[in-house]
């Protein structure tokens, strides 16, 4: 079962990052990089996590990557002046991490859509079945990264969690839909 990591912190790592124009590739990788361990854009070539383990291995990544392209990340340990900007900073990184499940709630939807389609047109094949058990491994990936890194538990992480386990329920459905329909005799009905 994937819990939050709900270790607290008041304790941040800011990055600033100045990556070269040209090529534009390197900037873009950081980028991804950035969004992709969910970073906080404070404004152009500012971002912050917070200052736990999870995060350490894709810092460790941003700067590397940083460096390949002929720029500079300068990396500061920061806390808020009072309680209160510590809760903004936590405000607002939750508010992203709410925006990340928003869309891994939608996928599910789109998910189990499929699913019903591909039921109620009868594609019952190998192919199309090993497509939608990729699919739901790419959520489950994503269900682990996003679980990862709410290291504050945004409201929306338990209805994910739920919506997960429907969707395997769902696949579990379709693949015994499947199986029978291959391993039925002609002339056999269902």
């Amino acid at each position: 079962m994937d819990v939050p990591n709900t270790e607290p912190t008041g304790r941040w790592l800011v990055l600033v990052v100045k990556v070269p124009a040209q090529p534009s590739r390197h900037r873009v990788a950081v980028w991804r990089e950035l969004r992709r361990i969910g970073g906080l854009s404070l404004g152009q070539g500012v971002w912050a996590v917070p200052d736990v383990p999870v995060f350490a291995d894709g810092v460790a990544r941003v700067i590397a990557l940083t460096e390949q392209g002929g720029g500079r990340t300068v990396t500061l340990n920061a806390t808020g002046r009072g309680p209160e900007d510590a809760a903004r900073f936590e405000a607002l990184f939750t508010a992203a991490r709410s925006a990340d499940w928003a869309e891994f709630l939608a996928d599910c939807g789109k998910f189990e859509d499929e699913l019903a389609k591909e039921i109620r047109i009868a594609k019952f094949t190998l192919a199309e079945l090993e497509e939608e058990e990729q699919s739901l491994e790419r959520l489950r990936r994503w269900h682990r990264d996003l679980t990862a890194r709410d290291v504050f538990g945004a409201p929306e992480a338990a209805e994910a969690g739920r919506r997960l386990k429907e969707c395997a329920a769902a696949c579990e459905d379709y693949a015994e839909r499947v199986f029978a329909a291959l391993h039925e005799t002609p002339g056999e009905t269902s």
